[in-house]
C-alpha cells in the first residue's frame, strides 16, 4: 500500500527504484591490552593506516574533481590531525591496540564536538567516516560504503560522508535518502553538484526494507513507499516535462516579460568551472576561496599560488561577472594560523572578516593576489567580505581593498540579521550586497545549519527569512545598488521566483540547478513573482509560504 514520507529535498529530480542500504559501519574493536614491547609496532601500524586513508581520500578527490575534491582534501587533513594522532599514540603506549587506540581517540574528539553544541558538530559524520576507514584498514575488513549492485537503486543511509557522495555513480545510484543532515550539509552540496536527486533529514529512513520500491522527489522532499502505477506515471511524466523544459531553455536568466535576473554559479575553485560554463552560468556569484587555504592549515598559500587559482577562474568568464568571497575561516573551517583554538562557540566568535581584520597580512596578500590575477582581463571582478555585522565592518573591508590597490567593486555578505536590518547603512561603504541565506537562516533562528533535528528552521521559505531578504533588497534599490542571493535558497526554482519578486537582482547557485531556475523564471512575469513574494511573506510558516507562492504562480 502506498504511503508518503516527507524529509527535506536538497537536490532536484525524481528517482524511482529499489532500496539499498549503505554498508554496515565498522564494529567496535575489542578492548584488549598489549604488552609494552608491542606498543611501538602498534603505533607504526596506526600511522600507516592513517596515511593510507588520507591518501585514499585525496585520490578519491582527484577522481571526483571540483568542489568534492576540496571537501575530501579537508577530510584527509582531519585524518592526519597531529593532536588526534598524538592521542592515538598515547593510548597505545598504555596498552591499547592500534585499532582500539584510534577508535577511542576519535570517540573522545567526537564527544567533545557533539556535546559542546558547536557549529563544528556538523562535521561529526565526516569524523566518523574517517575513523571507520582507519579502523577498517587496521582490522583488514572491507571499507564501509556504497553497496555493490549491478542494477540501479536508491541509496538509504543514516548520513553520507563526502568520500561516499563524491564518487556515487549516477548510472547506478538513482537518488539517495538520509536520516540526518540538512540542506547545507556536505552531502547535500555534493548531491546538487552531481545532479543526483536527494532527500535528507527523513526520520526512520533506515527502517525501509531492503528491496522496497520507493519514489523520491528531490524537489519537494516527498518519499512515496511502494508507489502505485498512477503515482509512478505521474512522477515520470512530471520529470519528463521538466527535462523537456530544461532542454528548451537557454540564454540569460529572465522573467517571461524580459526582466533580467542574471544566473550565476557557486564554485569552490577552478575544478568547478567546466560544469558552470556548460550550465550556461552568466558568471560566478560566489567563489569560495577558503578551499584554497584548506590545503595547508598551518600557513596561508603563497601569493603566487593564489594568483594562479584566481586567474584560472577569471579567464573562464570573459566579460562576465565574478564575485569572489575573501577567506571565510573559522567555525567549521578552522585554520591553525588564523583561527583561535579555544573559542567556546566558534560560530559566534572570530570568524570570517573578523579573523581577517585580526590578521591584516593575510587579507592584504589575498586582495593583492586578486588584483594581479585580474590584470589585463576584461572580467568584471567583484570582491566581498563574509560575516559583515555593521557599517564599521564594511568600511574596514573597503579600506583594505583600496589600500591593496584592488580595481574591483567591493561588497558585503548579508549573513547576520544585523546586516539585513542595517543594510542601507552598510551600503554607504560598499557597492553591493550578497545574501548568504544558509548562514542568515542559522543566525536568525539560532539553528545550526548542519543539524537535521532543526532543519525546519533552516528552510529558506521561512517568512522571517524572506522579510530579511526583502529588507536588504529594498535598501539596495534605495541606494541604486545590487543585491544578489548566493545561498542555497537560489537553487529552488519556485523560491527563485519569489526572491526575484522580493527585489533580488541576481541569483547564484550550484551549476546543476541553473537550468531548472532558468526554465522556471521564464514562465512567469515580474508582476507574478512580486505577487508570489507578497503571498509568501504573509504566511506564518515555511510550508504555508511555499504553498501560497505556488497558488499564485499556478493561477489557482
Amino acid at each position: 500500500m502506498e504511503t508518503t514520507l516527507r524529509g527535506v529535498g536538497v537536490s532536484h529530480g525524481v528517482a524511482i527504484g529499489e532500496v539499498r542500504h549503505m554498508g554496515t559501519a565498522v564494529l567496535e574493536p575489542p578492548a584488549k591490552q598489549i604488552p609494552a614491547e608491542e606498543a611501538e609496532r602498534e603505533q607504526g601500524r596506526a600511522r600507516q593506516a592513517v596515511e593510507a586513508v588520507a591518501a585514499d581520500l585525496i585520490a578519491r578527490g582527484n577522481l571526483a574533481g571540483g568542489e568534492a575534491q576540496h571537501v575530501l582534501e579537508a577530510q584527509a587533513m582531519m585524518a592526519q590531525d597531529p593532536e588526534l594522532m598524538a592521542d592515538v599514540e598515547r593510548r597505545i603506549a598504555v596498552g591499547s591496540t592500534a585499532e582500539r587506540g584510534v577508535y577511542d581517540a576519535f570517540a573522545a574528539y567526537r564527544a567533545l564536538l557533539a556535546n559542546a553544541g558547536e557549529y563544528l558538530a556538523g562535521r561529526v559524520a565526516d569524523l566518523d567516516d574517517v575513523r571507520n576507514r582507519i579502523v577498517a584498514r587496521l582490522l583488514g575488513v572491507p571499507m564501509p560504503g556504497v553497496p555493490d549492485s549491478d542494477e540501479p537503486y536508491v541509496l538509504i543511509a543514516r548520513d553520507l560522508a563526502p568520500a561516499d557522495t563524491a564518487l556515487l555513480d549516477p548510472a547506478l545510484v538513482l537518488g539517495f535518502v538520509t536520516e540526518e543532515g540538512g540542506p547545507t550539509s556536505h552531502s547535500a552540496i555534493l548531491a546538487r553538484a552531481l545532479g543526483v536527486p536527494a532527500v535528507v533529514a527523513l526520520p526512520g529512513a533506515g527502517e525501509l526494507a531492503e528491496g522496497t520500491v520507493i519514489a523520491v522527489d528531490g524537489s519537494t522532499g516527498e518519499i512515496f513507499v511502494e508507489p502505485s502505477a498512477e503515482k509512478r506515471t505521474e512522477m515520470e511524466s512530471a520529470a519528463a516535462a521538466r527535462k523537456a523544459a530544461l532542454s528548451a531553455s537557454s540564454g540569460p536568466g529572465a522573467t517571461s516579460d524580459g526582466h533580467k535576473v542574471p544566473l550565476l554559479a557557486n564554485i569552490g575553485g577552478p575544478g568547478d568551472v567546466p560544469a558552470a560554463v556548460e550550465a550556461g552560468a552568466e558568471g560566478v556569484g560566489l567563489f569560495r576561496t577558503e578551499f584554497l587555504f584548506l590545503d595547508d592549515s598551518k600557513q596561508a598559500p603563497s601569493e603566487e599560488k593564489q594568483v594562479a587559482a584566481y586567474r584560472a577562474v577569471l579567464e573562464a568568464f570573459p566579460e562576465g561577472r565574478v564575485v569572489v568571497r575573501v577567506l571565510d575561516a573559522g567555525a567549521d573551517k578552522p585554520l591553525d594560523f588564523l583561527t583561535p583554538a579555544d573559542e567556546p562557540n566558534p560560530a559566534l566568535g572570530v570568524r570570517g572578516l573578523r579573523s581577517l581584520l585580526d590578521h591584516p597580512d593575510v587579507l592584504r596578500t589575498q586582495l593583492t593576489a586578486l588584483s594581479k590575477a585580474a590584470q589585463g582581463l576584461p572580467v568584471h571582478l567583484e570582491v566581498m567580505a563574509p560575516m559583515v555585522a555593521d557599517r564599521a565592518d564594511a568600511k574596514a573591508f573597503a579600506d583594505a581593498c583600496r589600500e591593496a590597490g584592488l580595481q574591483a567593486k567591493f561588497g558585503a555578505m548579508v549573513e547576520i540579521p544585523s546586516a539585513a536590518l542595517r543594510a542601507r547603512s552598510i551600503l554607504r561603504e560598499v557597492e553591493f550586497l550578497s545574501l548568504g541565506t544558509n548562514d542568515l537562516a542559522q543566525y536568525t533562528f539560532a539553528a545550526d545549519r548542519q543539524v537535521g533535528a532543526v532543519s525546519r528552521l533552516q528552510d529558506p521559505w521561512q517568512p522571517a527569512l524572506l522579510d530579511l531578504v526583502a529588507l536588504s533588497a529594498e535598501a539596495a534599490r534605495a541606494e541604486g545598488k545590487s543585491c544578489g542571493v548566493c545561498g542555497e535558497a537560489a537553487s529552488d526554482p519556485l523560491l527563485a521566483c519569489v526572491l526575484t519578486g522580493l527585489g533580488v537582482t541576481s541569483l547564484s547557485m550550484g551549476a546543476a540547478s541553473i537550468p531548472y531556475v532558468r526554465a522556471t523564471l521564464a514562465k512567469y512575469t515580474l508582476a507574478q513573482c512580486e505577487r508570489a513574494a507578497s503571498a509568501a511573506r504573509a504566511a506564518d510558516s515555511a510550508e504555508e509560504a511555499r504553498v501560497a507562492a505556488q497558488v499564485v504562480l499556478s493561477g489557482e
